[in-house]
């Protein structure tokens, strides 16, 4: 039976890695999957996936007018497909979520969503917040802070490496832009003591 799941954590945890993975698990058994990404996000390249650790794979990509049950019954006119994958799943709107939602009980294919839950004011992202009410199975990705307990949290610095509270919810960036952090240095990076 199909299910709809949502791995989740903040940056630098391992999701794409943990993504590629099971893509490649699949096929290694001579099952092909299908892999999405958000288009806005290019920093490892149109239409890739890559992990911090040096593997990838090709993706069809996805934006806010993408109707992801449209792209997925298309696809499997193709040919069968094991599963799907989708990296970045923040970027969903609530509407796409319901799309891949329709997708896992009307197409009975399995769909795996991997992205951040929060963004660096601690905030749901619309897709995330989706994911959350609608997966039949959540996951959590975990990744440390710089004290050892669990990053639940992530500041997104300037290039000072400074804090920011504000300022537009999306962001590309990578270790560079952003940090993970547990909640009470998340608090005290960003004064919300």
């Amino acid at each position: 039976m199909a299910k709809l799941y949502f791995h989740y954590s903040t940056m630098n945890a391992g999701k794409s890695t943990l993504l590629l993975q099971a893509s490649y698990n699949y096929r290694e058994r001579g099952m092909q999957t299908y892999i999405l990404t958000a288009a806005l996000d290019g920093r490892a390249g149109n239409g890739k996936v890559a992990s911090r650790i040096g593997i990838d794979a090709a993706a069809d990509l996805f934006d806010g007018n993408s109707d992801l049950f449209e792209m997925l019954e298309k696809r499997l006119r193709q040919s069968p497909v094991a599963c799907v994958f989708i990296d970045e799943a923040q970027f969903l709107t609530r509407d796409q979520v319901w799309q891949l939602a329709r997708s896992v009980d009307d197409l009975d294919v399995p769909v795996m969503c991997y992205g951040l839950r929060v963004d660096f004011r601690g905030e749901l992202f619309p897709g995330s917040a989706a994911l959350l009410a609608l997966a039949d199975e959540m996951r959590e990705a975990r990744t440390i802070c710089f004290c050892g307990k669990k990053a639940t949290m992530v500041v997104r610095q300037d290039e000072n490496g400074r804090a920011l509270t504000d300022g537009q919810q999306i962001q590309i960036g990578g270790n560079e832009t952003y940090v993970s952090l547990c909640r009470r240095h998340w608090r005290e990076a960003t004064a919300d003591t």
